[in-house]
């Protein structure tokens, strides 16, 4: 169970450089995208009945590539690629506007698929008030008897709307303190017929994410409450354990 949430999980939040350009010149000391780094995390799910589940798991980055399928399509340049040990593959590319996802692909896709638009990571200017926006779906909601039980698979994706906070945040992980980190907020809101008393709700979702200056990603905090007898629900928690 928790393996295919992190995999969606992923794929929602890893959303190669311009023509003539090097990425490295570029602002991507909140996402690094060069080739050999890993990163591991801590993985706790914590469920409204009560249980909880744990796991690791590990990102890396490989040489850039164009994803398979994307061969043929005109102006197309190799894109930084990641990947995860939950079977999930992430082009990204880096320009003035920001990081984002053009391109993703689970071990069960044969070619992968791409993100039209693209998915943003992070947007440009790295700053407090800086908003952008992108789908979601609830990856946790769960029903408690009806099938299928992830409301993922029966709902609609909702935007979801993303602020950076804070720039200066400090935060505690497994691998250690971080500062000057960017703290990031995802709001959205999800249509669920909740329970026969309640009828149709709207529930929140929310995530936020920490970006440290030449690590990236060190904690994600994604909450999902149902408080409703009919559904399930529960707060993910990914914190960074080590990296390289």
């Amino acid at each position: 169970m928790q393996r295919r949430l992190l995999a969606a999980l992923l794929c929602f939040i890893c959303a190669a450089a311009l023509p003539g350009c090097d990425a490295g010149r570029l602002d991507d000391s909140f996402f690094p995208l060069a080739r050999g780094h890993e990163w591991h995390y801590r993985v706790v799910t914590e469920w409204e009945n009560g249980q909880t589940e744990r796991e690791n798991q590990r990102m890396s980055t490989l040489p850039p590539d164009i994803p398979a399928g994307f061969e043929s399509m005109v102006g197309q340049l190799p894109a930084w690629r990641r990947r995860s040990d939950t079977g999930m593959d992430y082009w990204l590319r880096i320009d003035a506007s920001g990081i984002f996802r053009v391109a993703s692909k689970s071990d069960l896709q044969q070619e992968a698929q791409p993100d039209k638009p693209p998915r943003y990571v992070l947007k440009a200017p790295y700053s407090a008030g800086t908003q952008w926006q992108a789908t979601t779906t609830p990856y946790l909601l769960m029903r408690n008897s009806e099938f299928p039980r992830e409301l993922r698979h029966t709902h609609k994706s909702v935007p979801m709307n993303y602020v950076i906070e804070a720039t200066g945040d400090s935060i505690d992980t497994p691998a250690g303190r971080f500062e000057n980190c960017l703290r990031v907020k995802g709001t959205a809101s999800l249509r669920v017929y909740a329970d026969p008393t309640s009828g149709w709700r709207d529930l929140p979702l929310t995530t936020l994410e920490w970006y440290c200056p030449g690590v990236g990603l060190v904690r994600l905090e994604r909450r999902e409450p149902a408080h409703s007898p009919f559904l399930t629900g529960g707060t993910l928690t990914m914190e960074l354990q080590s990296w390289h």
